[in-house]
Protein backbone atom coordinates (compact mmCIF):
# COMPACT_ATOMS: atom_id res chain seq x y z
CA UNK A 1 0.00 0.00 0.00
CA UNK A 2 1.46 3.38 -0.57
CA UNK A 3 2.61 5.88 2.11
CA UNK A 4 0.11 8.24 1.58
CA UNK A 5 -3.49 8.25 -0.49
CA UNK A 6 -5.20 11.11 -2.00
CA UNK A 7 -9.00 10.74 -1.84
CA UNK A 8 -10.72 13.12 -4.71
CA UNK A 9 -14.15 13.51 -3.48
CA UNK A 10 -13.71 11.50 -0.45
CA UNK A 11 -16.75 13.84 1.44
CA UNK A 12 -19.22 11.70 -0.47
CA UNK A 13 -20.59 8.28 -0.69
CA UNK A 14 -18.03 6.03 -1.80
CA UNK A 15 -15.17 8.49 -0.61
CA UNK A 16 -16.20 8.39 2.87
CA UNK A 17 -16.77 4.59 2.85
CA UNK A 18 -13.13 4.16 1.58
CA UNK A 19 -11.61 6.17 3.78
CA UNK A 20 -13.47 4.70 7.43
CA UNK A 21 -11.61 1.67 5.70
CA UNK A 22 -8.81 2.98 5.24
CA UNK A 23 -8.85 5.18 8.86
CA UNK A 24 -9.37 1.52 10.23
CA UNK A 25 -6.32 0.35 8.82
CA UNK A 26 -4.10 3.16 9.76
CA UNK A 27 -4.00 3.84 6.37
CA UNK A 28 -1.91 7.17 6.16
CA UNK A 29 -4.75 9.27 3.43
CA UNK A 30 -6.03 12.83 2.84
CA UNK A 31 -9.23 14.41 1.21
CA UNK A 32 -9.95 17.08 -1.29
CA UNK A 33 -13.10 17.94 -1.90
CA UNK A 34 -16.07 21.15 -2.48
CA UNK A 35 -17.33 20.10 1.00
CA UNK A 36 -15.72 19.24 4.30
CA UNK A 37 -15.94 16.13 5.41
CA UNK A 38 -18.27 15.46 8.22
CA UNK A 39 -16.75 12.02 9.12
CA UNK A 40 -12.51 13.29 8.98
CA UNK A 41 -12.43 17.00 8.87
CA UNK A 42 -9.23 17.15 10.16
CA UNK A 43 -7.80 14.99 6.89
CA UNK A 44 -9.67 17.27 4.32
CA UNK A 45 -9.13 20.01 2.33
CA UNK A 46 -11.42 22.47 0.07
CA UNK A 47 -10.32 22.38 -3.98
CA UNK A 48 -12.11 22.25 -7.17
CA UNK A 49 -11.13 19.27 -9.63
CA UNK A 50 -12.16 21.73 -12.54
CA UNK A 51 -9.07 24.08 -11.29
CA UNK A 52 -6.23 22.05 -12.48
CA UNK A 53 -3.70 24.15 -11.27
CA UNK A 54 -4.89 24.50 -7.67
CA UNK A 55 -5.17 20.84 -7.85
CA UNK A 56 -1.77 20.29 -8.69
CA UNK A 57 -0.94 22.21 -5.37
CA UNK A 58 -3.14 20.59 -3.11
CA UNK A 59 -2.69 16.91 -3.74
CA UNK A 60 0.11 15.41 -1.41
CA UNK A 61 -0.51 11.77 -1.44
CA UNK A 62 1.56 9.15 -3.96
CA UNK A 63 -1.67 7.76 -5.01
CA UNK A 64 -5.21 9.47 -6.19
CA UNK A 65 -8.08 8.08 -5.83
CA UNK A 66 -10.44 10.80 -7.58
CA UNK A 67 -13.74 9.93 -6.79
CA UNK A 68 -15.19 13.35 -7.76
CA UNK A 69 -18.62 13.00 -9.81
CA UNK A 70 -21.91 14.64 -11.07
CA UNK A 71 -24.69 11.64 -11.50
CA UNK A 72 -28.61 12.70 -12.54
CA UNK A 73 -31.32 11.32 -14.42
CA UNK A 74 -32.27 14.98 -16.32
CA UNK A 75 -30.63 15.84 -19.74
CA UNK A 76 -29.34 19.31 -18.28
CA UNK A 77 -26.83 17.88 -16.78
CA UNK A 78 -24.79 17.38 -20.05
CA UNK A 79 -24.65 20.90 -19.89
CA UNK A 80 -23.24 21.31 -16.88
CA UNK A 81 -20.46 18.30 -17.40
CA UNK A 82 -19.17 18.77 -21.42
CA UNK A 83 -16.40 21.32 -20.56
CA UNK A 84 -14.83 20.04 -17.68
CA UNK A 85 -14.70 16.18 -19.62
CA UNK A 86 -13.02 17.80 -22.73
CA UNK A 87 -10.27 19.40 -20.01
CA UNK A 88 -9.55 15.70 -19.24
CA UNK A 89 -7.03 14.65 -21.82
CA UNK A 90 -5.11 17.79 -21.49
CA UNK A 91 -4.78 17.41 -18.13
CA UNK A 92 -3.59 13.62 -18.54
CA UNK A 93 -1.08 14.50 -21.32
CA UNK A 94 0.32 16.87 -18.45
CA UNK A 95 0.66 14.15 -16.41
CA UNK A 96 2.62 12.04 -18.51
CA UNK A 97 4.78 15.28 -19.69
CA UNK A 98 5.95 15.37 -15.89
CA UNK A 99 6.58 11.47 -15.48
CA UNK A 100 3.85 10.68 -13.24
CA UNK A 101 3.00 7.27 -12.28
CA UNK A 102 -0.67 7.33 -12.84
CA UNK A 103 -3.83 4.91 -11.54
CA UNK A 104 -7.44 6.03 -13.34
CA UNK A 105 -10.60 4.57 -12.39
CA UNK A 106 -13.36 5.08 -15.17
CA UNK A 107 -17.12 4.72 -13.44
CA UNK A 108 -18.91 2.60 -15.75
CA UNK A 109 -20.46 3.76 -18.80
CA UNK A 110 -24.22 3.73 -17.87
CA UNK A 111 -26.67 5.48 -19.78
CA UNK A 112 -27.57 8.76 -18.17
CA UNK A 113 -23.88 10.14 -16.82
CA UNK A 114 -21.38 11.34 -15.87
CA UNK A 115 -18.16 12.77 -14.58
CA UNK A 116 -15.49 14.98 -15.09
CA UNK A 117 -11.98 15.85 -13.68
CA UNK A 118 -7.99 16.10 -13.96
CA UNK A 119 -5.14 15.46 -11.72
CA UNK A 120 -1.64 15.72 -11.55
CA UNK A 121 1.41 15.40 -9.81
CA UNK A 122 4.97 13.66 -9.66
CA UNK A 123 5.11 10.60 -9.31
CA UNK A 124 1.49 10.27 -8.40
CA UNK A 125 -0.77 7.52 -9.29
CA UNK A 126 -4.29 8.73 -10.24
CA UNK A 127 -7.41 6.29 -9.42
CA UNK A 128 -10.09 8.36 -11.20
CA UNK A 129 -13.51 7.59 -11.37
CA UNK A 130 -16.23 8.80 -13.94
CA UNK A 131 -19.38 7.72 -15.39
CA UNK A 132 -19.67 8.29 -18.61
CA UNK A 133 -21.90 7.62 -21.59
CA UNK A 134 -21.96 6.57 -24.64
CA UNK A 135 -21.32 9.94 -25.89
CA UNK A 136 -18.21 9.78 -24.08
CA UNK A 137 -16.73 6.41 -25.49
CA UNK A 138 -14.20 8.24 -27.85
CA UNK A 139 -13.51 10.85 -25.53
CA UNK A 140 -12.54 8.06 -22.98
CA UNK A 141 -10.61 5.90 -24.99
CA UNK A 142 -8.46 9.12 -25.59
CA UNK A 143 -7.78 9.48 -22.25
CA UNK A 144 -6.73 6.06 -21.52
CA UNK A 145 -4.13 6.07 -24.29
CA UNK A 146 -2.36 9.27 -23.64
CA UNK A 147 -1.70 8.35 -20.42
CA UNK A 148 -0.71 4.67 -21.11
CA UNK A 149 3.46 3.56 -21.60
CA UNK A 150 5.55 4.06 -18.05
CA UNK A 151 2.81 4.91 -16.74
CA UNK A 152 0.53 2.64 -14.15
CA UNK A 153 -2.83 3.10 -15.03
CA UNK A 154 -5.73 1.16 -13.49
CA UNK A 155 -9.49 1.81 -14.64
CA UNK A 156 -12.37 0.73 -12.70
CA UNK A 157 -15.91 0.85 -14.14
CA UNK A 158 -18.66 0.00 -11.58
CA UNK A 159 -22.35 -0.03 -11.97
CA UNK A 160 -25.03 1.86 -10.26
CA UNK A 161 -23.75 1.54 -6.21
CA UNK A 162 -25.82 0.83 -3.74
CA UNK A 163 -25.50 0.56 0.18
CA UNK A 164 -26.25 2.34 3.93
CA UNK A 165 -26.86 5.70 3.71
CA UNK A 166 -27.06 6.06 0.08
CA UNK A 167 -30.08 8.04 -1.07
CA UNK A 168 -30.24 7.13 -4.77
CA UNK A 169 -32.37 4.99 -7.26
CA UNK A 170 -32.15 1.87 -5.39
CA UNK A 171 -32.84 3.27 -1.95
CA UNK A 172 -35.54 4.86 -3.82
CA UNK A 173 -37.10 1.86 -4.84
CA UNK A 174 -36.19 0.10 -1.54
CA UNK A 175 -38.13 2.74 0.15
CA UNK A 176 -41.03 2.64 -2.16
CA UNK A 177 -41.40 -0.70 -1.17
CA UNK A 178 -40.99 -0.49 2.23
CA UNK A 179 -43.63 2.32 2.59
CA UNK A 180 -46.46 -0.24 0.37
CA UNK A 181 -46.17 2.19 -2.43
CA UNK A 182 -44.61 0.06 -4.66
CA UNK A 183 -45.98 -0.75 -8.10
CA UNK A 184 -44.23 -2.95 -10.48
CA UNK A 185 -44.39 -1.89 -14.01
CA UNK A 186 -43.97 -4.43 -16.47
CA UNK A 187 -43.32 -8.29 -16.19
CA UNK A 188 -39.95 -7.52 -13.74
CA UNK A 189 -38.11 -9.82 -16.14
CA UNK A 190 -35.37 -7.33 -16.93
CA UNK A 191 -31.91 -7.51 -14.72
CA UNK A 192 -30.60 -5.06 -13.14
CA UNK A 193 -26.90 -4.82 -12.76
CA UNK A 194 -25.74 -3.24 -9.23
CA UNK A 195 -22.74 -3.17 -6.51
CA UNK A 196 -23.03 -3.11 -3.32
CA UNK A 197 -20.86 -0.15 -1.32
CA UNK A 198 -18.71 -3.00 0.81
CA UNK A 199 -17.41 -4.73 -1.92
CA UNK A 200 -16.44 -1.60 -4.35
CA UNK A 201 -14.32 -0.71 -1.04
CA UNK A 202 -12.79 -3.74 -1.31
CA UNK A 203 -12.21 -3.53 -5.08
CA UNK A 204 -10.85 0.11 -4.59
CA UNK A 205 -8.35 -1.17 -2.37
CA UNK A 206 -7.23 -3.74 -4.38
CA UNK A 207 -6.82 -1.58 -7.08
CA UNK A 208 -4.52 0.71 -4.84
CA UNK A 209 -2.47 -2.11 -3.54
CA UNK A 210 -1.85 -3.67 -6.89
CA UNK A 211 1.18 -3.41 -8.96
CA UNK A 212 -0.37 -4.43 -11.58
CA UNK A 213 0.87 -1.84 -14.82
CA UNK A 214 -2.24 -1.74 -16.48
CA UNK A 215 -6.11 -2.73 -15.92
CA UNK A 216 -9.34 -2.29 -17.26
CA UNK A 217 -12.10 -3.51 -14.85
CA UNK A 218 -15.77 -3.63 -14.76
CA UNK A 219 -17.46 -4.00 -11.85
CA UNK A 220 -20.60 -5.42 -11.12
CA UNK A 221 -21.84 -8.49 -7.89
CA UNK A 222 -22.67 -10.92 -10.05
CA UNK A 223 -25.16 -12.81 -10.14
CA UNK A 224 -27.44 -10.31 -11.74
CA UNK A 225 -30.81 -10.11 -10.20
CA UNK A 226 -34.29 -9.70 -12.36
CA UNK A 227 -36.06 -7.07 -11.04
CA UNK A 228 -38.75 -9.69 -10.01
CA UNK A 229 -36.35 -11.14 -7.68
CA UNK A 230 -35.23 -8.43 -6.55
CA UNK A 231 -38.60 -6.83 -5.40
CA UNK A 232 -39.23 -10.56 -3.98
CA UNK A 233 -35.76 -10.52 -1.72
CA UNK A 234 -36.97 -6.85 -0.73
CA UNK A 235 -40.65 -7.85 -0.11
CA UNK A 236 -39.62 -11.51 2.20
CA UNK A 237 -37.32 -9.25 3.91
CA UNK A 238 -39.34 -6.08 5.09
CA UNK A 239 -42.34 -7.75 4.68
CA UNK A 240 -42.56 -11.28 5.09
CA UNK A 241 -44.78 -11.76 2.01
CA UNK A 242 -44.14 -13.65 -1.60
CA UNK A 243 -44.34 -12.52 -4.91
CA UNK A 244 -44.17 -8.77 -5.96
CA UNK A 245 -47.58 -7.31 -5.07
CA UNK A 246 -49.51 -4.92 -7.84
CA UNK A 247 -48.22 -4.85 -11.15
CA UNK A 248 -49.61 -3.20 -14.32
CA UNK A 249 -48.39 -3.40 -18.02
CA UNK A 250 -45.21 -1.39 -19.47
CA UNK A 251 -47.49 0.88 -21.51
CA UNK A 252 -49.07 1.80 -18.75
CA UNK A 253 -46.13 2.81 -17.10
CA UNK A 254 -45.45 4.61 -20.15
CA UNK A 255 -48.79 6.79 -19.98
CA UNK A 256 -48.02 7.59 -16.17
CA UNK A 257 -44.40 8.72 -16.94
CA UNK A 258 -45.72 11.08 -19.83
CA UNK A 259 -48.44 12.36 -17.66
CA UNK A 260 -46.25 12.31 -14.70
CA UNK A 261 -43.71 14.86 -17.05
CA UNK A 262 -46.41 17.00 -18.50
CA UNK A 263 -47.72 17.53 -14.52
CA UNK A 264 -44.07 18.57 -13.66
CA UNK A 265 -43.66 20.91 -16.94
CA UNK A 266 -46.63 23.14 -16.03
CA UNK A 267 -45.95 22.96 -11.96
CA UNK A 268 -42.01 23.49 -12.57
CA UNK A 269 -41.84 20.96 -9.54
CA UNK A 270 -39.63 17.67 -9.91
CA UNK A 271 -42.11 14.39 -9.38
CA UNK A 272 -40.42 10.77 -8.01
CA UNK A 273 -42.12 9.98 -11.25
CA UNK A 274 -40.95 10.57 -14.57
CA UNK A 275 -40.75 8.94 -18.31
CA UNK A 276 -37.00 8.34 -18.00
CA UNK A 277 -37.31 6.30 -14.47
CA UNK A 278 -39.87 4.10 -15.45
CA UNK A 279 -38.05 3.38 -18.79
CA UNK A 280 -35.17 2.99 -16.84
CA UNK A 281 -37.04 0.66 -14.23
CA UNK A 282 -38.38 -1.31 -16.93
CA UNK A 283 -34.96 -1.70 -18.51
CA UNK A 284 -31.98 -4.15 -18.46
CA UNK A 285 -28.92 -2.74 -17.18
CA UNK A 286 -26.70 -5.65 -17.67
CA UNK A 287 -22.86 -5.93 -18.01
CA UNK A 288 -20.04 -8.17 -17.71
CA UNK A 289 -17.88 -8.04 -14.56
CA UNK A 290 -14.06 -8.55 -14.89
CA UNK A 291 -13.51 -8.22 -10.91
CA UNK A 292 -12.19 -11.77 -11.06
CA UNK A 293 -9.03 -11.39 -13.07
CA UNK A 294 -8.06 -8.39 -11.10
CA UNK A 295 -5.26 -10.58 -8.30
CA UNK A 296 -8.72 -13.61 -8.00
CA UNK A 297 -10.69 -10.89 -6.69
CA UNK A 298 -13.91 -11.87 -4.26
CA UNK A 299 -16.13 -9.62 -3.20
CA UNK A 300 -16.68 -10.01 0.93
CA UNK A 301 -20.21 -9.79 0.12
CA UNK A 302 -22.83 -11.42 -2.07
CA UNK A 303 -25.64 -9.20 -3.56
CA UNK A 304 -28.31 -10.87 -1.46
CA UNK A 305 -25.66 -9.95 1.47
CA UNK A 306 -25.30 -6.23 0.73
CA UNK A 307 -29.29 -5.96 0.08
CA UNK A 308 -29.80 -7.35 3.71
CA UNK A 309 -27.31 -5.67 4.97
CA UNK A 310 -29.18 -2.49 4.02
CA UNK A 311 -32.32 -3.08 4.36
CA UNK A 312 -31.47 -3.60 8.07
CA UNK A 313 -30.00 -0.39 8.29
CA UNK A 314 -32.13 1.67 6.62
CA UNK A 315 -35.52 0.60 7.73
CA UNK A 316 -35.54 -2.48 9.81
CA UNK A 317 -32.71 -1.28 12.88
CA UNK A 318 -31.72 2.15 11.42
CA UNK A 319 -28.50 3.25 12.53
CA UNK A 320 -28.67 6.99 14.75
CA UNK A 321 -26.55 9.10 13.47
CA UNK A 322 -25.83 7.79 10.22
CA UNK A 323 -24.47 10.04 7.75
CA UNK A 324 -26.96 10.24 4.75
CA UNK A 325 -25.43 11.11 1.17
CA UNK A 326 -27.96 12.21 -1.50
CA UNK A 327 -27.33 11.26 -5.43
CA UNK A 328 -29.60 10.52 -8.45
Amino acid sequence: MAKRITVIGGSGFVGTNLCRHLALKKQDFEIIDLKMSNQFPEKCKIADVRDAETLRKTISGDVVVNLAAVHRDDFGISLNISAPMLMVPKTLRWCVKKKASIRLSLRAPLRFMDLQSRVRMKMVRLIRLMNMGGLSLRLRKTAEVAIRGDNSLIIVRPTVIFGEGNRGNVFNLLNQIASGKFLMVGKGENKKSMAYIGNIVAFLETCVATEQKYGVYNYIDTPDLTMYELVSQVRAKLKGKDGIGLRVPYVFGLIMGYTADLIAKLSGKNLPVSLIRVKKFASSTEFASSKFTLHDFHPPYTLSEGLVRTLESEFVAPKPGMEIFYTE
